[in-house]
């Protein structure tokens, strides 16, 4: 018999596009490989604090209708994440703003960048370093050189195991100066944790008469469907076909410590020093109360099959003409939808990948 909607993965992507078509009477089969829902938000309770197992994951949109929608499936901690890093043996805040400025600079040198900063630019703006070496003052040239190879390169060298100039500029072009005192991560105007976590989450998103779910379920070629919509990666679905899209792979490290904060943050980069690329801290996102604490090391790695899962699509033009070839042949394909990360070959935070569940949808009905 066949199935009315099958749906490969069962992360926040599969989820969000299960309830959509459940909710039109639709019936959805969604299955898993892994042996739990949730995807790369899984997350499990230990010692009283709030995991996530695939590392520090944090939501936030200026979308309403993303907000409102996931809203339906908990209740959110607000949270506003901040995130520190060890630049020249000191701890600060991320992105450099001028809080970043006066601890890593003599107060001499950093009211004398500021005030060239807020005379240049004004007051909670974020300027990109490639902006600021276009100027022919050499104290802000200083500057985005100094935010490049202390808080970019070692880190990019790390998390993309390439040079800057081997990944696609607009990476590095993005990398800002926040001309200003606000240390969050994130200005977006919704901000939170899902307070029961994100396995909850997903798993009253997943929570209607219409919806089976199939765990340790990996998909095969004489599985039945009217339609497919497929969260996977795009060239494991034609068989590699043109070859594998490269991927960026992690691996975590998880340690307990006997100690009530390990870090004054949820977490803190590491861009010049040591092989892992930052520290997590999970009772931070809950304020989670224990005398011990949870921290993960993650370690970046290039993906493997078999061997490790894939996490980043590496952004570059080469690898960007490949799914070109991918895409060209999903849309031969009748009645197969693809999307997430791993389906579109594209960097997703969680509110776009629910965004683009809610376009692809209203666009197929």
């Amino acid at each position: 018999m066949k199935t009315q909607n099958l749906i490969v993965g069962c992360g926040i992507s599969g989820a969000a596009m299960a309830r959509l078509l459940a909710e039109k009477g639709e019936h959805v089969v969604i299955i898993d490989s892994k042996n739990h829902i949730a995807g790369n938000i899984y997350d499990y309770y230990q010692d009283g604090i709030c995991v996530h197992k695939y590392g520090t994951h944090i939501f936030h949109t200026n979308n309403k209708d993303v907000w409102n929608f996931v809203s339906r499936f908990c209740q959110w901690y607000p949270y506003q994440h901040k995130v520190c890093g060890l630049i020249d043996g000191q701890i600060a805040p991320i992105p450099f703003n001028l809080n970043t400025l006066h601890t890593v600079f003599p107060e001499s040198l950093a009211n004398k960048i500021e005030q060239k900063l807020l005379d240049n630019y004004g007051l909670n703006v974020k300027i990109p370093i490639l902006e600021l070496h276009k100027q022919q003052d050499k104290d802000l040239q200083f500057l985005a050189k100094y935010i490049y190879e202390k808080i970019f390169l070692e880190y990019t060298l790390k998390q993309w195991g390439q040079t800057p100039d081997e990944i696609d500029p607009s990476v590095s072009g993005r990398v800002p100066v926040y001309i200003s005192r606000d240390n969050r991560y994130f200005q977006d105007k919704y901000q939170g944790i899902p307070i029961s976590g994100y396995t909850k989450m997903i798993e009253k998103m997943l929570d209607h008469p219409n919806i089976q779910i199939k765990l340790n379920t990996p998909f095969n070629a004489n599985m039945e469907y009217e339609r497919l919509w497929w969260t996977g990666s795009i060239d494991e679905f034609f068989e590699f076909q043109f070859g594998q899209l490269p991927y960026r792979s992690e691996r975590f490290e998880f340690i307990k410590f006997p100690y009530k904060k390990f870090q004054e943050t949820a977490v803190v980069n590491y861009p010049c020093n040591y092989e892992f690329t930052r520290i997590g801290e999970y009772k931070h996102f809950l304020n989670d109360q224990s005398d011990d604490t949870i921290v993960s090391y993650e370690y970046p790695e290039a993906f493997e099959e078999g061997k490790n899962d894939r996490y980043y699509p590496i952004a570059n033009e080469q690898n960007a003409q490949l799914y070109r070839k991918y895409l060209s042949l999903a849309q031969t394909k009748k009645n197969i939808f693809f999307f997430g990360r791993l389906g579109d070959y594209k960097y997703y935070d969680m509110d776009k990948a629910v965004l683009r569940c809610l376009e692809l949808f209203n666009s197929v009905k």
